[in-house]
């Protein structure tokens, strides 16, 4: 894969330094603390999904609405 085929959404609570490092990259990344750093797991699951990215997150939780909910996941 290229990095115009991978897209990314990075979670509030991953550092600055891997959205820096995703863009530098060339990849298509965007950072939910430019969206809105209060955004919802499963409004970021939502947009992600529409958006065909992948979440990078620290968040353990994202799993688990996945799992359970059996939530839609890019």
């Amino acid at each position: 894969m290229n990095s115009s085929e991978l897209r990314f959404l990075v979670d509030v609570g991953v550092g600055k330094g891997t959205e820096k490092y995703l863009r530098g990259e060339g990849y298509d990344t965007k950072a939910v603390r430019d969206i809105d750093p209060r955004m919802e797991d499963e409004k970021i699951i939502r947009t992600a999904v529409s958006e065909n990215r992948m979440v990078i997150t620290m968040d353990k939780d994202f799993g688990e609405l996945v799992y359970h909910l059996k939530s839609p996941h890019a």
